[in-house]
């Protein structure tokens, strides 16, 4: 129990406290017996008193903490009420229709406009956004869309409120718009807007009708301006729009032609004198126009009398409407009729004259043919006595090697005979280039595989002239036939040596994009810019001092026939007194096919491994075979002559002997072919060595051989050839 009541003012109990404090002090003072009772009463005293003064100070402390708080409480109450009836009185002078609705969808403030134009609304705070889409639905003032009742369009209501943006009209009794708009606020709660848009509606109808007005008066503006009859009709048929070219177009009396008139009673009062032609009647035009199903585009003509052609088409328009147009096209008809005509006065004339220039290009085409046919079998006839004294001169130019002037002669002879063999090579390929028969083994090929054998060719005539030939290496692939591509640059190459008199010949390649350009450079005289179009033609030379023995000027030719037909680009560049540049562009290609094999057969020399060799010679021309004969014998080869295929096959018969190797000519006459007689001996005796002979360098030829795995020794034979042939037969190759 306390000495000082609490509920005692603070100066009352100061009062209680010093009287305590002087009682106290006299008991010490005067109270010895009990002095030591009396200090411990006074200690306790002190303590309560310490006691009593923190407490005092707490509560004093409390107190004014309390007052601060309940004056800050009464400070934000009134900034609240503020606050509300400022926000009150803010939303009350908004123009619109303004209602809050909480997270929850509760109606939680609205304004005196909100649901102003929807007698009989209940509006008041906590009111569910369900309840009053139901209220608005089943209002009187609401005008509902047509086919929507009450629940429906509070259902749609309802849906459209989960999306995040919400705009529309709503329109009221007496021709009255509302526009309502929903917006999110940062608390997931929404604010509806009412909007009176009535005013802005009606401006809108008047303009649309405004508008529609004048586009109705630019459409009659138009239809009266153009150059058709124009008809437009609607869903039923009946006639909305016009322009007096229709009328007057199908002679349609005014009277006709009338806002409403029926597409079935226009057609009927129609002229008699109009005739429905390519296959339209009338009844199909009705039937398009009155159908219920969809309308394609139709378009037809019509006669109007013997002098009049019109052209009819209709369309459909999209509210199932359609446009009729008619359009007068006599003068476009009466055009084309008489195109007609001269086309088929013009036609007879091209046939005519087509006729008789196929008359004239078979008769071409049958000289030029007869003139190819006439070159090869020329040419061949020819290399058969040519080969036979080429041989022959070999021949004694083995027997004759101790004497000198002997031998000179023979070497004359058998350089004049390489000329002539030069020239009827040329002949025969110009012949083949000219042909339409003609085929290429265009493929990949590497161009070291060409330029180095080259090099081998043409560096003994080069050094027989004095000449630098150097020949720089490629590791390009192209694309084209190797054999006359091989041709081409040999050619240039020849011309190049022959017309250089001092200095050097240069061969290399280029890369330019996709295509390596061949380049054959040379030190020679030069070619005048007015002759460099004409050095390509057949037996032109520009050096008439030049002797037979340098060409025929033939080598220029067969190079552009050969690019032309392999679709190679030829360049010229040539300056008169410094030398000349011939350029070859051929494309690139990727992976090249070897050329040749990648073995060399080991070169033997001529007379010593063949002697003893049984070779059996087919050939059906006596002196070849003769000449080839002795030539072998002079190696020391055994021939056995034969002039076909059934006299050989008898003769081997007979003999009951086979053959070391076999040499065949590939024309025999009657019977069988050599690559024939080659396989019917290797029916008989087993695979041999064998070499086909022919003045035939087609490919067909080439290929036959590859494919039986023989050797093809072209005419005019080549003795090295042959001699290393029967070499390989002795090695048993």
């Amino acid at each position: 129990m306390s000495i000082v009541n609490p509920n005692d003012s603070l100066e009352r109990q100061n009062e209680k406290l010093i009287k305590i404090t002087e009682s106290l002090m006299r008991r010490v003072e005067y109270g010895t017996a009990q002095s030591g009772a009396a200090y411990a009463q006074f200690e306790r005293a002190a303590l309560l008193e310490k006691r009593v003064r923190e407490r005092t100070l707490e509560l004093e402390r409390t107190l004014d903490l309390l007052h601060d708080s309940n004056a800050r409480l009464g400070r934000a109450n009134r900034e609240t009420e503020a606050a509300r009836r400022n926000l009150a009185d803010a939303i009350e002078t908004v123009s619109e229709g303004f209602g809050l609705f909480d997270p929850d969808d509760n109606l939680v403030l609205f304004n005196s406009r909100f649901c102003r134009d929807f007698r009989e609304m209940s509006l008041r705070p906590g009111l569910s956004f369900v309840k009053y889409v139901a209220q608005i639905s089943t209002a009187p003032d609401l005008v509902l869309p047509e086919g929507d009742d009450p629940a429906a369009w509070a259902d749609k209501r309802i849906r459209r409120h989960k999306d995040r943006h919400v705009m529309f009209n709503v329109q009221l009794s007496h021709d009255r718009w509302l526009q309502v708009s929903e917006h999110r606020t940062g608390d997931g709660g929404t604010v509806v807007l009412q909007t009176d848009v009535t005013d802005i509606i009606r401006l809108e109808r008047q303009e649309h009708r405004r508008l529609r007005d004048k586009q109705a008066r630019m459409i009659r503006a138009t239809l009266d301006h153009l150059n058709q009859g124009v008809c437009i009709f609607d869903e039923n048929a009946q006639l909305v729009g016009w322009n007096q070219k229709m009328g007057a177009l199908l002679s349609l009396p005014a009277r006709r032609l009338h806002l409403g008139a029926s597409f079935g009673g226009m057609l009927d009062h129609l002229d008699a004198e109009i005739v429905f032609t390519h296959g339209m009647e009338r009844s199909d035009f009705r039937a398009w126009a009155q159908g219920d199903g969809p309308r394609q585009p139709i378009s037809f003509e019509v006669r109007r009398g013997d002098v009049m052609t019109l052209h009819i088409f209709g369309r459909a328009m999209p509210d199932r409407g359609f446009v009729i147009s008619c359009t007068d096209v006599t003068a476009e008809r009466e055009a084309a009729r008489k195109l007609y005509e001269m086309n088929e006065i013009l036609e007879q004339r091209v046939m005519e004259r087509t006729l008789e220039l196929e008359d004239a290009l078979s008769a071409a085409e049958r000289a030029n043919a007869s003139k190819s046919r006439f070159v090869a079998a020329a040419s061949h006839d020819l290399l058969q006595p040519l080969s036979a004294a080429k041989l022959f001169i070999s021949s004694l130019a083995d027997r004759a090697a101790d004497r000198p002037g002997d031998v000179a002669v023979l070497n004359k002879a058998e350089s004049a005979l390489n000329s002539a063999e030069q020239i009827i090579d040329a002949l025969l390929n110009i012949s083949k280039l000219e042909s339409d028969g003609l085929s290429f083994d265009i493929r990949p090929v590497a161009l070291s595989e060409i330029l180095r054998p080259l090099k081998d060719e043409m560096e003994m005539l080069a050094a027989a002239k004095g000449l630098e030939l150097r020949i720089v290496d490629c590791s390009l692939s192209v694309e084209t036939d190797p054999a006359y591509l091989r041709r081409v640059v040999q050619n240039l190459l020849a011309n190049a040596v022959r017309y250089t008199q001092t200095g050097r010949v240069l061969l290399g390649v280029r890369r330019r994009g996709t295509s390596a350009r061949i380049e054959v450079w040379d030190t020679g005289p030069g070619i005048a810019e007015e002759d460099q179009g004409t050095i390509f033609e057949e037996f032109k030379r520009l050096d008439t001092k030049a002797s037979r023995n340098d060409g025929l000027g033939l080598g220029l030719a067969i190079v552009e026939r050969a690019c032309a037909r392999l679709g190679h680009p030829l360049g010229l560049w040539s300056e008169p007194g410094v030398g000349s540049c011939f350029m070859v562009n051929v494309p690139i290609a990727g992976q090249a096919e070897p050329l040749w094999p990648t073995h060399k057969r080991p070169m033997r020399p001529h007379g010593l491994a063949q002697s003893g060799l049984i070779v059996l010679l087919v050939e059906n021309e006596p002196q070849l075979r003769r000449a080839i004969s002795i030539l072998m014998e002079s190696w020391g080869v055994n021939v056995i002559e034969a002039e076909d295929a059934e006299s050989a096959l008898q003769l081997l018969e007979d003999l009951e002997i086979r053959p070391d190797a076999l040499l065949l000519d590939q024309q025999l006459g009657q019977g069988l072919s050599g690559t024939g007689l080659y396989a019917a001996i290797a029916a008989q005796m087993g695979t041999l060595p064998c070499s086909i002979i022919s003045a035939d360098r087609s490919a067909d030829l080439r290929d036959d051989c590859a494919r039986l795995g023989l050797d093809l020794l072209l005419k005019p034979l080549d003795r090295h050839k042959l001699g290393q042939f029967l070499h390989d037969a002795a090695a048993g190759f």
